[in-house]
């Protein structure tokens, strides 16, 4: 019985079978050309750009680095008190003076019982008093001026049918009124 053989075998499969029957079957059958990335070693806290991104490493973990980080910091509580390295248990105080003061509630009565003995908490009250006055003004100023440049003359119902509202527009003079009695408010001192 023949066997006829109907597949031709190229150079680079007989070598590869002579590497197997040889025990070299790490040995390649192939040249092959290319280039190899430059490989940069960064370290814990380096920032850098790579593929039109910005990265960072933290703890150990590569990361983008985002325009929310800024927040996010701002958001994090921590375990201690930065002023007095005690633990910020999770008490509702600890994280209504942290977003405050940055600190804890008992540094917070420390400083503030140390300012009445000195004589300045008056002058300290005045100043976070003034601080709540001067944003609550910025939410409203920041309300009126939505109403006052808002352009939509149509609204939708709860029912989906779109309404047109005609009316005229709103008195530039009203909005001079406004504006100067935000800004009295804001330059009155309590």
């Amino acid at each position: 019985m023949s066997t006829n053989l109907n597949k031709e075998f190229s150079e680079r499969d007989i070598q590869r079978m002579r590497n197997i029957v040889t025990g070299n079957t790490a040995n390649s059958t192939r040249i092959q050309t290319g280039y190899i990335q430059k490989s940069i070693e960064h370290k814990e806290g380096d920032i850098w750009e790579e593929n039109k991104k910005t990265w960072t490493i933290k703890s150990g973990i590569k990361q983008t680095v985002t325009k929310h980080d800024a927040l996010k910091n701002l958001l994090q509580f921590p375990l201690v008190c930065p002023c007095c390295n005690k633990a910020m248990k999770d008490i509702p105080l600890n994280k209504k003076m942290f977003n405050i003061h940055g600190t804890c509630f008992n540094c917070v009565i420390e400083m503030e019982t140390k300012l009445k003995i000195n004589g300045g908490y008056e002058a300290y009250e005045k100043k976070m008093l003034n601080a709540n006055k001067n944003t609550s003004i910025d939410e409203v100023e920041q309300m009126f001026d939505d109403y006052f440049n808002s352009t939509m003359d149509s609204f939708i119902t709860e029912d989906g049918d779109i309404e047109k509202w005609d009316g005229g527009s709103i008195d530039p003079e009203y909005i001079k009124i406004v504006k100067d009695n935000i800004k009295r408010l804001r330059e009155t001192e309590l």
